[in-house]
């Protein structure tokens, strides 16, 4: 490494005296079959596989270290190989983003990017082949120090492989953009390091690793080790000879990086760099100039680290990291009850859902209810075919898919059904009354400690338990449409709702790998009530007579995963409309129902848009159903009025205390809104852009947070 990059790294080391120090561990061994001594370096951080393997300045520093000595001693003809491996179910999960967060200036962050490329690069600079062995989860650099050897082998128990960088607001930047299409092919990549990435960071498994040609061999993960080491052995015998695809690097390399940018604006629309800059470099890779793209993503990294979207995605990433996993005002855990049984009243597309995920998840009997036989059989027929999609996708074993459908069955006869229930939750029609009734109905069959819990969307949980002999064990169990891939569950604590009951619904909800956040018994709750003020807004905007087209292009500048109307449209005008008046009644000062939404639910509608032409055009059906004034707004003024409105929405509810701090609201907004990971919440977003202090008076978060740093 360059005396230059060492000062500039003991100068970030400086910034960040908490890093955990990863060491480079250097042991020697003899390869089977007389293939040599063999240097076999172990990345380790000294804590069990809850604290991941990272790279902040010192662990870079130590690496370096490790291979100043296999350097020298490859040299001397010592050894015949050098291999790098992690620690038990770990291999590395890249730089550590806490000590990124901390960087101040654009040097600094120059330094982190040059000084990973110089440690990284030595590996395939040595006088033997080196080799990566992929033995546990590999993210972000833990993935490229494994490029820069000259062979890869992986676990099958691989549970995790990604370069997430993009999704948090980076690129690929100690080899990646570069190294990877250069490898497996610009299409491949741009799947990884794109598509993957933008789709919430899906992770590949280990077999898939090895199916894209980024490992050269893979192994069973019991003896993963052994196996790599006597294939090293073969290869450096030469007794295996590993062979790799030519590039392709004609047109298609270019359209690869098409695909990706179109992939890139589907998903943030332009609003976030990141993918765009990754792009780029991987589009200059196609030359096979290592040290230019090494440059170009050296510069790529020092403008993202001093740039507003990383700190945004750190933010966003920290909240379902850490926030999620310890939720704010759950009770102690130790209060929760045992669930051997759970209970569904309803038989339709949500209650099936969750009848899956509670027989998926917990492992325990469920029970489906309805009004007539042929609902229940047709609830339990749905659940029964999903699980034989997952049995043709791979996702489950036989004998696992036979379990899971003998756990899943119906009945018409509730008081059988239930009286050993442990847990029992309704999903029927968002009517008070009806909820109320099939509570009361509940409470004489259920065991004396069962919770009662509803899926309500908009409406009070404490007036649904009030008749209730017991309402202490009534809680608010809100899912997310569709239940198995938004991950948000709003725990509703209604006026009664005592400590064991909360406590044992947050424990249902953790076994659920649900992210629960606890909230306050008020109307829509969270995420409902600012989507519905904020669709408000803009429904407003087309009443009063601005285009629909107008209006829905309005917060296209934000990078939302879809627009105001095509969201309308996926919840339903219908459902929507009736969020909106149960709104509309607990606060008519600043919820208003839209009266063209209302002609459209009336008329029988399920959409505003069409897609006859490829792309969501105003069914003219629905226009024609539209009364509108004169009073035209541009896409500024309908975005600066949804965002006005949401700021105040969200001080209102912070103030009465529906959650406990606005962290919460971002979470919800993330986890089941798919609010970006690059804006990093919608509170910070208001506070960068001004909103929050110009609304309310001031911010609501402490300066700096998920913000641009200073200068």
């Amino acid at each position: 490494m360059s005396s230059s990059t060492v000062e500039l790294l003991k100068g970030a080391a400086e910034l960040f005296p908490d890093e955990v120090v990863t060491q480079a561990h250097v042991r020697h061994l003899d390869l089977p079959g007389g293939a040599g001594r063999f240097a076999l370096i172990t990345l380790d951080n000294g804590f069990d596989h809850t604290k991941p393997t990272t790279f902040g300045p010192q662990s870079l520093a130590h690496l370096d270290a490790a291979l100043d000595q296999v350097e020298q001693e490859a040299a001397a003809g010592e050894i015949a190989g050098v291999g790098v491996t992690g620690k038990p179910f770990i291999f590395a999960v890249g730089a550590d983003l806490k000590g990124v967060e901390l960087l101040k200036a654009r040097d600094e962050a120059l330094a982190i990017g040059r000084g990973g490329h110089e440690v990284f690069k030595r590996l395939s600079g040595l006088a033997v082949p080196t080799f990566a062995y992929y033995n546990g989860a590999a993210m972000g650099g833990g993935v490229e120090i494994g490029l820069h050897c000259t062979y890869r082998t992986v676990s099958r128990a691989v549970p995790a492989f990604s370069l997430p960088e993009v999704f948090l607001g980076l690129v690929p930047g100690w080899g990646g953009c570069t190294l990877l299409p250069n490898l497996i092919g610009a299409d491949r990549a741009v799947t990884v390091v794109i598509e993957n990435s933008l789709n919430q960071n899906r992770q590949l498994k280990g077999k898939q690793v090895h199916d894209l040609g980024i490992a050269d061999a893979i192994f069973e993960g019991a003896d993963f080790l052994e196996q790599s080491l006597g294939w090293t052995a073969a290869v450096l015998k030469g007794e295996l000879e590993v062979v790799r695809p030519d590039i392709d690097r004609s047109e298609a390399w270019d359209a690869a990086i098409e695909r990706g940018r179109a992939v890139a604006d589907d998903k943030v629309h332009g609003a976030a760099p990141a993918a765009y800059r990754a792009l780029d470099i991987m589009a200059a890779a196609k030359n096979g100039d290592l040290r230019q793209g090494f440059a170009a993503e050296d510069e790529a990294l020092a403008d993202l680290i001093m740039g507003g979207e990383l700190r945004a995605g750190i933010y966003a990433f920290d909240l379902v990291q850490r926030r999620a996993k310890r939720p704010a005002g759950a009770p102690d855990k130790s209060l929760a009850r045992p669930v051997t049984k759970v209970g569904v009243v309803g038989a339709g597309l949500m209650a099936s859902q969750l009848a899956l995920l509670f027989a998926r998840r917990l492992e325990v009997p469920v029970v489906l209810t309805d009004i007539d036989q042929e609902r229940i059989d047709k609830g339990v027929a749905w659940v029964h075919e999903q699980i034989d999609m997952l049995l043709l996708k791979g996702r489950l074993h036989q004998d696992a898919a036979n379990r899971l459908k003998a756990l899943v069955t119906g009945s018409l006869d509730k008081a059988a059904a239930f009286a050993d229930a442990d847990f029992v939750i309704e999903a029927v029609f968002e009517e008070l009354s009806l909820k109320q009734r099939i509570f009361a109905e509940l409470e004489e069959v259920v065991p004396a400690e069962a919770i009662l819990a509803t899926n309500t969307s908009s409406l009070s949980v404490t007036e649904m338990a009030a008749g209730l002999t017991h309402p202490e064990r009534v809680v608010g169990f809100h899912f997310f449409n569709p239940v198995a891939v938004l991950p948000l569950l709003e725990i509703v604590r209604a006026e009664r709702t005592d400590d064991a009951s909360l406590a044992t619904a947050f424990a249902v909800a953790k076994k659920l790998k649900k992210s629960a956040v606890l909230v306050k018994d008020a109307p829509a709750f969270v995420v409902n009530r600012i989507l519905t003020r904020f669709m408000g807004e803009v429904l407003g905007a087309v009443d009063e007579g601005t285009p629909v087209e107008v209006a829905d292009r309005a917060l296209a500048p934000l990078g939302l995963p879809m627009s105001p109307i095509v969201l309308l449209d996926l919840v339903g005008p219908a459902v929507a409309h009736h969020v909106a008046g149960t709104l509309a009644a607990a606060f008519p000062d600043r919820f208003t129902p839209s009266a063209n939404l209302g002609r459209v639910v009336e008329a029988g509608k399920r959409t505003l848009y069409v897609h006859d032409s490829g792309k969501p055009e105003l069914d003219p059906e629905v226009a024609a159903l539209f009364e509108v004034g004169d009073t035209v707004l541009t896409e500024e003024q309908v975005r600066d009025r949804a965002l006005d409105a949401i700021a105040q929405e969200i001080r209102l509810m912070l103030d009465e205390g529906v959650v406990a701090e606005a962290q919460d609201v971002d979470l919800c907004l993330i986890t089941g809104a798919g609010w970006p990971f690059h804006l990093g919440g919608i509170t910070p977003y208001l506070d960068r852009a001004g909103v929050s202090e110009r609304v309310t008076g001031r911010r609501f978060l402490q300066p700096g947070v998920a913000s641009v740093p200073a200068p």
